[in-house]
């Protein structure tokens, strides 16, 4: 296809015909494929065989000429990704999209979003959701990961539509130990639902809102039933320099006093990590991850951004993330993923980091590893589970293509997703959406909208004062 799609792993074996149908074929293809050493490489007019929900083999297009399968998917012209992960957000949150906007943060939290959430009601949340994924699917995001309230109707509706998620009941310490408990019941209640698609964590909002006994208690919880904790820490520098005024440590100093570092953990933002933390999360015991969201962070004017060459150099994994889409406006991780990209050449001030590539590695590698997925999606290979995405570059603003991944990265949309597959289910093909109504979504969403936007004065969930 390119000159850089030549540079690439070897060419896979042929495969011979079976007897039994796959249940999914996608052939003609450029595949997004890595190599041992997790190099990225590009393999044209490929095929993907899909049985029982999991890639069986990624071959060449004439390997699979006289292959018998249930669905077959002409995909000449096209590219075959992993699909996207969000490895943070709070998808009901999009029905909040633009109704906090040009605030500081404490103002955003404290004036808009928190008296605003105080009205929500399972059916919001639920409505939120679908119209959330509705935007995911459509921009090639397969599973994302969400930390928020009344998560039974999200855990619903992933079920019903077919994405994966990672999913985790959030929690304040001004709720009381029901709060944590509901999180924890949560939890165990929808690991492992929806065919295994759904994986679930605890979910504490952050240290500046959840005590360092409950933290400590969430660790102790999140170690006995082998569950990972999700939440947002040092969040921005203001957070960091709060902390350390109260309580004589940064937010990453929190979590290992309190023992959370000893768990399976996925931060939130991070961006006020300090290269004081570093030590310490290197030295986590558990597996430790953060997620970025480049935008929201441009939004609010936050000095600092989430230090990915620093956290590469340690091993912690950065996954790409959109937040909510009262702070981002979208849920959209193709965008997360050119804004990475570009937020990371102006801070460390090198036109050679962050690459093409290595935001592409970011995007599907180290986003499956943040969200505790590493060894079931993220690359298109045999054994992994069939979560991937079409796209089409055949549009004037892609082509041409004298490099396939700067195209991918800097030149493509999420509207050139043209297919959405997960667990070897078609979510959406050419562009239709099959799983969800979106416009019956609309109409009951906004029916609902005066309800939940109503401000009433000293009414909210919380109150931020970092």
């Amino acid at each position: 296809m390119t000159p850089s799609s030549r540079e690439k792993p070897a060419r896979f074996p042929e495969e011979r015909p079976r007897e039994t149908p796959a249940a999914l074929i996608v052939s003609g293809c450029t595949v997004l494929v890595h190599d041992e050493r997790e190099r990225i490489g590009f393999e044209e007019d490929a095929a993907v065989v899909v049985r029982d929900g999991v890639i069986e083999s990624v071959t060449t297009a004439a390997a699979v000429d006289g292959l018998p399968a249930a669905d077959r998917i002409d995909a000449r012209g096209q590219v075959a990704l992993p699909g996207l992960i969000n490895c943070h957000t709070h998808a009901p949150m999009v029905a909040l999209r633009g109704l906090a906007e040009d605030l500081p943060t404490e103002e955003w939290f404290n004036d808009v979003v928190w008296p605003v959430e105080s009205n929500l009601t399972g059916r919001d949340v639920e409505l939120g959701a679908r119209l959330a994924c509705a935007e995911m699917i459509r921009a090639g995001v397969t599973c994302f990961a969400d930390h928020y309230f009344a998560m039974d109707a999200v855990a619903g509706v992933v079920a019903e539509c077919g994405m994966r998620a990672l999913l985790g009941q959030a929690y304040f310490s001004s709720q009381g130990p029901q709060g944590r408990e509901r999180s924890l019941e949560f939890a165990l209640r929808h690991r492992g639902t929806a065919d295994g698609r759904i994986t679930t964590a605890l979910a504490p909002h952050a240290p500046y809102t959840v005590t360092d006994a409950d933290l400590a208690t969430t660790a102790g919880l999140a170690r006995d039933h082998g569950l990972p904790v999700h939440l947002h820490a040092a969040e921005n520098r203001d957070q960091t320099d709060a902390s350390l005024a109260r309580y004589g440590t940064t937010p990453i100093g929190v979590l290992e006093r309190t023992g959370v570092l000893d768990t399976d953990v996925l931060i939130a933002h991070g961006t006020g990590i300090t290269e004081d933390d570093l030590p310490l999360l290197a030295r986590a015991s558990g597996r430790t991850a953060v997620a970025t969201a480049p935008r929201g962070y441009l939004k609010f004017a936050w000095p600092t951004t989430t230090p990915v060459r620093a956290l590469r150099d340690i091993g912690v994994p950065v996954g790409l993330a959109t937040d909510g889409a009262a702070s981002n406006n979208s849920v959209d991780v193709w965008e997360s993923m050119a804004l990475t990209a570009l937020v990371q050449k102006s801070t460390e001030g090198d036109p050679r980091w962050l690459t093409s590539r290595q935001a592409l590695h970011h995007a599907t590698v180290q986003s499956a590893e943040a969200v505790g997925l590493g060894g079931t999606v993220g690359r298109i290979a045999p054994g992994r589970r069939a979560d991937l995405v079409l796209v089409d570059l055949t549009g004037p603003h892609t082509q041409p293509v004298h490099d396939l991944a700067a195209t991918l990265v800097h030149s493509a949309r999420s509207a050139d997703v043209r297919t959405t597959i997960v667990d070897g289910r078609v979510l959406m093909r050419d562009r239709e959406l099959l799983t969800l109504d979106v416009p019956a979504v609309v109409r009951e969403l906004g029916e609902r909208l005066p309800a939940l936007t109503d401000r009433r004065p000293g009414r909210r969930i919380q109150k931020y004062d970092t």
